[in-house]
């Protein structure tokens, strides 16, 4: 739902929640980051066809910034599956918090642009892409806290920023799972039913409720005030960063 509401991806919340959760199931620690932002970018395929279609049956999405874009993102989220699968679990895990807190930051100041800023031309556009890319596939998300903000600080209106931002979740969720799937093939200390990083049960849990409540959240978002509901889920995000930061403290 949040993924829909929001622009912002369901990865934010589903990665801490499944380190936990792997974490109480005993799986190995060194696999545990790994497993849940392969995971989770593997999800985001699903849940992403399911809100970008709300969001265009809307008129929400602007695909000439999607298709300007799209290379980079594409560049971006290989290489940046290709570079956590060689970070150790602890140091994905402080990345993570580290971002979790930006972004809460960011969401709570709302900083606006000036009333002259476009959207760059295809070089520039495509550029943010690729650094949009590496971070999401480092974090496990679709890049809607990063592509919504950029959007909106180049004057694009919320609704259509966060259309746009599902659109834009898929090339990196495509390019995610697959760097992902590639590069945990033969992974040490993989638990069962795994492909890659993707831990095949958990992705199956989450897709099935996903996809059915990723709509639901699209429907919202142009009836309910997303301003205010940013700010309550950028104090959840503390919440969830400050939980992780403790764990990695003890």
């Amino acid at each position: 739902m949040l993924a829909g509401l929001l622009g912002v991806g369901g990865g934010l919340v589903i990665v801490p929640l499944l380190v936990l959760s792997f974490t109480r199931q005993g799986l190995p620690g060194g696999s545990i980051m790994h497993l849940a932002l392969g995971t989770s970018m593997a999800s985001i395929v699903f849940t992403s066809i399911s809100s970008l279609r709300s969001h265009d049956r809307r008129g929400a999405v602007d695909w000439a910034i999607v298709r300007r874009i799209t290379p980079g993102i594409l560049a971006g989220t290989f290489l940046g599956t290709w570079v956590a699968a060689r970070l150790s679990t602890v140091f994905l895990k402080w990345f993570f918090v580290v971002f979790l807190y930006l972004v809460a930051v960011q969401m709570l100041l709302d900083r606006k642009p000036r009333p002259s800023r476009e959207i760059p031309g295809v070089a520039g556009t495509s550029a943010v892409g690729g650094v949009i890319g590496v971070v999401s596939s480092l974090v496990g998300i679709g890049g809607g806290s990063l592509s919504v903000p950029f959007m909106a600080w180049c004057n694009v209106p919320v609704h259509r920023a966060i259309g746009t931002s599902a659109a834009i979740g898929l090339p990196i969720a495509l390019a995610g799972s697959a760097g992902y799937v590639l590069n945990g093939l033969g992974a040490p200390e993989l638990p069962p039913h795994t492909l890659g990083f993707v831990s095949l049960p958990a992705l199956a849990g989450i897709v099935a409720a996903s996809v059915c409540t990723a709509p639901l959240g699209a429907r919202l978002a142009h009836s309910l005030p997303v301003p205010k509901l940013k700010r309550a889920f950028a104090l959840l995000l503390l919440v969830m960063g400050t939980r992780l930061l403790r764990d990695l403290l003890q």
